[in-house]
């Protein structure tokens, strides 16, 4: 018994630790496409980094509903982190510390944060933490501060059900 458990935590933290260590970095361009990848889902991206406070604070909430919605085929989040290349280090262990069980890319185009910010949304000033909710390939909610763990639940059970 005792081996089974050792052996399962060990699989789980090699899980996390794989998803860590496949931190994809994209442009804005290549943002986009991935996310119109996902027409037929009700796509939740959160803008964070690991150095913004209210970003970390939400984290823990992003992750739970995360992992409650895993399996329904009709539900994608995706994490964006805004942190430096030369941070990637520190955002894999975030990533591995917060077992962040969803994918995490970083955006790295912060040379053009002119044309990427008002890309996203309009009225978008370029603060985080964000949360854009898509559904169908079309954005749905533009969330321009930190979410509650309820208020993230009640968006996705609303689009969810939503025909």
């Amino acid at each position: 018994m005792k081996l089974l458990s050792i052996l399962s935590i060990i699989s789980i933290l090699s899980f996390t630790t794989i998803k860590a260590q496949s931190v994809e970095q994209v442009d804005y361009e290549t943002l986009h496409k991935k996310i119109d990848s996902y027409k037929d889902k009700i796509v939740v991206v959160n803008f964070w980094a690991t150095w913004c406070a209210p970003c970390v604070e939400e984290i823990p909430a992003f992750v739970e509903v995360s992992e409650k919605y895993k399996d329904n085929p009709k539900f994608k989040m995706l994490f964006v982190s805004l942190d430096r290349v030369k941070n990637l280090p520190k955002v894999k262990k975030f990533i591995t510390d917060n077992k962040m069980n969803a994918e995490v890319v970083l955006l790295d185009d912060v040379k053009r944060m002119n044309e990427w910010i008002p890309s996203f949304d309009k009225s978008w000033a370029g603060n985080i933490p964000v949360s854009i909710i898509y559904k169908n390939g079309e954005k749905v909610l533009f969330h321009d501060r930190a979410m509650t763990k309820y208020e993230l639940e009640d968006f996705i059970t609303e689009y969810l059900e939503d025909k």
